[in-house]
Parts: C-alpha cells; structure tokens; sequence
C-alpha cells in the first residue's frame, strides 16, 4: 500500500508554485444534515479538527511544470473523502472555473465514495460530476486524475476513469469496490493501481518523486497549440488532394529511416517489409518527437503492446500518434488508438498514424474481444476525426487491419512498406492457387510503395 497523503501534501507533492484556494458559497444544513443523521454534525466537526480542512476536497489554482491548471486535491481523512452537497458544490465551482479561464482540470483523488450521512442526496453528486466532466470535455479543456490510496466507489467512477488521461501512485487501491464491501472470496490484487493497468483502465503507474515531471509533461502536450503549419513533407513524388481540416495543421509524415530503393517485385516488397532489420515504429517516434509521452489501455478491460499511443512534440507542437508495431493488432489496441483520435479532436491537436501490421488479430480470443466492432470503432474515429490524421506506412499494411488505421486522401508510405487487400500467401489460397504462385500473386495484388502511388492510395512515398 502507498503513503496515504494528506490533500495538502499531495498539492505540494506536484507543485511548489503558489496554491490560490478558491472560494465557494457555503450551502446551510439544517442539523445533522440532510438527513437528520444522528452525530453527523459532531462528526464533520471531529474531521475539521484532524485535518484542518472544513470539507473533503480543497480545490484551487497552481502551476505544474510551466502550465497554470486548477487542482483538486482529496482530503481521505475528512470522512474518507467522501462525497457530499457541499463535495459537489465545490467541485461544480473548480469545474466551472476551470472551463471559464481555458484552464486543464488536475484531480489528485482519494476517495471512499459517496457519504452516507447524506443519503440519496450524496449519491447523487456523482451525476452532478459527471455532468461538469462532460461540459469540460465538450469544451476542450484536458481532464488529467491522479488516483492516490484508496480510489473507490465513485470517485472512481468519475473523476478518476473518466479523465482524458489517468495516473496512479504505486500500491493505491483502485476499484469500484472498497474493502469493506467486495465479496469476501475476491482476489484483492485485482483492485490495485498495477491491476487497473494491466486491465487497461489507468494509464500508468507514476512513482511519487516522478510525479511532479510527468504532469508537468503532460500538462505541456495537451495545451499547447498546434495551429502552427507543418513542414512540407519529404516525397519521391505526390499527388494532389485537398486539405480535410486545414486548421490545426496536418503533421508531416515522418522521412523514413530506410535506404534501399523501390522494389522491384510485388514479392520484394513483402519480404522488405517482414525484415528483422526494418526501423519499426519506435524507431520512427523515437526520431520524429523531441519528447513524449504515452497513453495505455481501452477502458474496457484490455491492452496491446503492438499499438502505441500518445502524445509528442515535434517542430513545437504537439502531435499525437497511435503506431502499429508489425504483430497483429488486437482489439484491445484499435479501441485504444480510437480513444486516442477522440482525445485529440477535442484537444485540437492533429494525429499521426504509423500502420505495420500483418492484418488483425483474428484468433479465438480476438472474435470474443469484440474484433469487428474494434476495427468497426477505429474506422469510425478515423473518418470522423475532429483534427487531420495523416499516416505513413512504414512495414506491413495487412489488409482491413491497416487500414483501420489509415487516413483517407492523407496517407504516405516508406520505400520498404507494401499495402494489400489480403496477404499474397491467404490471396493465393483463396484463389485455390499452388503456393508457388505466391510470388506472382504478389505482383498482380499492385501492393508496392509505387503501385499504391500509381493507384491514388498513396500521396507519395517518403525519402531520407
């Protein structure tokens, strides 16, 4: 279990920049509360003597980094951080600020869930949060949740799964349910913050002394403008189509990190392209941004390491991408890379795809995870991006898998790359051709770099 922190340790923890509280109109209670509760009023008053702190959260405005963001900070030891009328009113008024002065949203959570003593009337706080998140959402302003020990009941369910980008300290408890209400046979390794990970619901684990940093980069990435213009692309050759969304900017596809020529054979292309020794995805993010940062999971119980996604910098804007990694993709990494393209529309900042893959995964496993509605997902998220996507591909392009992932009218590709409805082997098979066809099926499939610039799927094929 990590260090419980108090509310102002946690703001110290990712900010030594001055802390403004804001102020709030104070709501009256009749007696005990709502609800009459019996030694409510006696209880509140015990928790404001311990802590120092007249409610469950302390919300204001700071600066992380370089970045000014409004922070809310859990007080777990005023009643658990619970929720409650005036928990709510409170975090409406850091909502609201937040959206009022374009500033992204910091909620460093700790939480029990809803409090009792309040009934009905606290459960219902939590629609009133998810209201706030929602109109912070529709106005572009970054949601980011640190979900310190314990994260449970709706707190969880709110402010800390329903942030744009979701961290945790090592060893919180994060789950739905606390300990006192699982069922007594669950497992308690799945309600930890390494557990929300691996299940794809929290993006990363962040070590209490890294924390400060990471926010701060992050902080940096999701509002910073990428209205700039692109640098003109690198091409052997193009073709002309018109701009989708000419503000912000596309990204410029990246130079590819290859130096063989074009292939001379359909086959060339497929072995070129299934090399050991091709540059892979990292490889191209690695050269392409200055620094970056990563997003984890599809908020639905699943991850795929073959499917990067994120944020970087690159000519002094962000961008952010989803790459392939050349295995094949699961549904866990099209719902992830769909979550991304969403993300970046309603932060304005443009994406950049890099497709490699063989083709989806289409195992078992894969048809019960949902495959055709993942790719279905993806394909959505593509054509109705907010901002421009613009693709290059730089290994495999395996059929509907790839381009799933791929920007119609923007996509470019590397000279070691080949794109195809079906892989020449499956295309053979399904022809009821001899395996040593296989080569020559390649050829008529037209799936190299320059058939696909011939055939208008390509604007150009990229050079050094």
């Amino acid at each position: 279990m990590t260090e419980r922190l108090t509310a102002r340790e946690a703001i110290a923890l990712v900010t030594d920049d001055e802390f403004s509280e804001l102020t709030f109109p104070v709501r009256d209670f009749k007696p005990d509360g709502p609800l009459s509760w019996q030694g409510y009023d006696n209880s509140r008053a015990r928790a404001a003597t311990r802590t120092g702190e007249d409610e469950s959260v302390v919300c204001g405005r700071a600066t992380i980094g370089s970045t000014p963001a409004v922070l809310i900070a859990f007080e777990f030891g005023f009643l658990g951080g619970s929720l409650g009328e005036r928990t709510g009113d409170r975090l409406e008024a850091a909502y609201t600020y937040a959206r009022e002065q374009r500033l992204p949203l910091v909620s460093l959570v700790a939480t029990g869930g809803s409090r009792m003593q309040e009934g009905m009337l606290a459960l219902t706080q939590l629609q009133r949060v998810a209201r706030q998140s929602a109109l912070t959402r529709e106005a572009g302003t970054a949601q980011i949740a640190v979900l310190r020990d314990p994260t449970t009941g709706g707190g969880w369910a709110t402010l800390g799964a329903g942030a744009d980008v979701t961290l945790a300290l090592p060893g919180a408890q994060v789950g739905f349910a606390g300990s006192r209400v699982r069922p007594p046979d669950a497992d308690p390794a799945a309600y930890t913050a390494e557990a929300q990970v691996s299940a794809g619901a929290v993006d990363a684990v962040v070590r209490p002394q890294e924390l400060r940093r990471t926010l701060a980069l992050w902080l940096e990435l999701l509002t910073s403008p990428s209205t700039e213009a692109a640098a003109p692309p690198a091409a052997l050759s193009t073709v002309d189509h018109p701009a989708t969304n000419p503000s912000p900017k596309p990204a410029d596809p990246p130079p590819t990190l290859s130096t063989v020529d074009h292939p001379a054979t359909g086959w060339e292309a497929v072995q070129r392209a299934r090399s050991p020794q091709r540059p892979r995805a990292s490889a191209y993010l690695d050269a392409y941004f200055t620094r970056r940062t990563t997003i984890s999971g599809d908020r639905c119980g699943g991850t795929d390491a073959g499917m990067l996604c994120g944020f970087g910098s690159h000519g002094g804007r962000t961008i952010a991408y989803a790459a392939q990694c050349g295995t094949a993709t699961r549904p866990a990494g099209y719902r992830t890379a769909a979550r991304l393209i969403r993300l970046a529309g309603r932060l304005g900042i443009p994406v950049l795809t890099l497709v490699d893959t063989p083709g989806a995964a289409n195992d078992a496993d894969a048809e019960r995870q949902g495959a055709g509605s993942a790719i279905a997902d993806l394909f959505a998220a593509v054509a109705t991006a907010r901002t421009p996507v613009t693709t290059l591909v730089i290994g495999e392009g395996g059929s509907g898998g790839a381009l799933a992932l791929t920007a119609p009218g923007n996509t470019w590709a590397t000279p070691d790359s080949y794109f195809s409805v079906i892989a020449p082997e499956l295309a053979a098979a399904i022809l009821k051709r001899p395996a040593q066809e296989v080569r020559a099926t390649a050829d008529q499939l037209r799936l190299r770099p320059q058939d696909l610039l011939d055939l208008g799927v390509v604007r150009g094929i990229v050079s050094e």
